[in-house]
């Protein structure tokens, strides 16, 4: 937004300055994922410049850990784990986030803030003591180092931000239309699938986003949950860090940024819909 012609000194300053914050506030969070995307096309098996690519001599640059990361087999294992163990993950939190969102939003429910408190806490309590409690539980029913107890555990993660997107696009959901619906003999599941689903749609999409990044990303939980046979990418990465000092870990974390670009894009132009849709943004 530009500044009126009568704006103040202060004013200007105030303006300016501001942008120039946030610029230097955005480099300091932006600059040390930029610093890996050129480190992943060295041609050598070092995590620093070389003299070639500081005079970008192309000689310098290669794909070979790109190659790496798609053919061998210590990569491809974790990352088709991830794809197999997200997915699901992200179904269970946006189905059981999403009823939890719509039932907590009626006003007759008893002690809905103390639920909802219960419900988003696994985003307040610390990754290592969440970890250390589905640990212990799981491993008393059976499912820990098991596909399932890991996927329940990331939906366990995931459904607090599906309840939180799904709850701020209710904010402004319309009551009349489903009182409507049901005054045209329309019944509670129906009306749901038909009349508020499909408005809500864009908080939904987004959570799922949210819960699906949430379990791609996370390594702590599937530490203490996954057995080998679970690895998942996050878990190579760590554990490449740890024990082997392998150059394809910035060709994998370059492809984790391209994704998670992606996803915002994708954040972006549902939170776009869903203002055109409740009439905050012009159509």
């Amino acid at each position: 937004m530009a500044l009126p012609a009568y704006a103040s000194a202060g004013q200007r300053i105030w303006h300016y300055g501001f942008r120039i914050l946030c610029g230097l506030i955005f480099f300091y969070l932006i600059a040390p994922i930029l610093v890996i995307i050129p480190l992943s096309f060295n041609a050598q098996n070092f995590f620093t410049f070389t003299p070639e690519m500081l005079a970008l001599d192309p000689a310098g640059y290669s794909l070979r850990h790109y190659r790496d990361f798609f053919t061998n087999i210590d990569w491809q294992l974790p990352l088709w784990n991830s794809l197999k163990i997200a997915p699901m993950a992200t179904l269970i939190a946006v189905t059981l986030g999403t009823l939890a969102a719509v039932g907590l939003s009626q006003s007759h429910v008893p002690f809905r803030r103390a639920i909802m408190a219960v419900l988003i806490s696994p985003m307040i309590v610390p990754l290592i003591i969440s970890a250390a409690g589905m640990y212990f539980f799981y491993s008393r029913i059976g499912l820990q180092g098991t596909y399932w107890g890991v996927v329940l555990a990331h939906a366990a993660l995931g459904i607090p931000f599906v309840i939180i997107t799904v709850t701020a696009t209710l904010v402004g959901f319309d009551r009349s239309l489903t009182r409507a619906a049901a005054s045209l003999g329309a019944g509670p599941l129906r009306t749901f699938w038909r009349v508020q689903l499909p408005l809500i749609l864009p908080g939904v999409i987004a959570g799922g986003l949210f819960a699906f990044v949430t379990s791609f990303d996370e390594v702590v939980v599937v530490m203490f949950m996954g057995a080998a046979g679970q690895k998942t990418l996050p878990w190579q990465m760590f554990t490449g860090l740890r024990e082997q000092i392998s150059p394809t870990i910035l060709a994998a974390a370059t492809v984790l940024v391209a994704v998670s670009v992606v996803l915002l894009a994708v954040l972006e132009l549902l939170r776009r819909r869903n203002e055109r849709l409740r009439g905050l943004a012009p159509s």
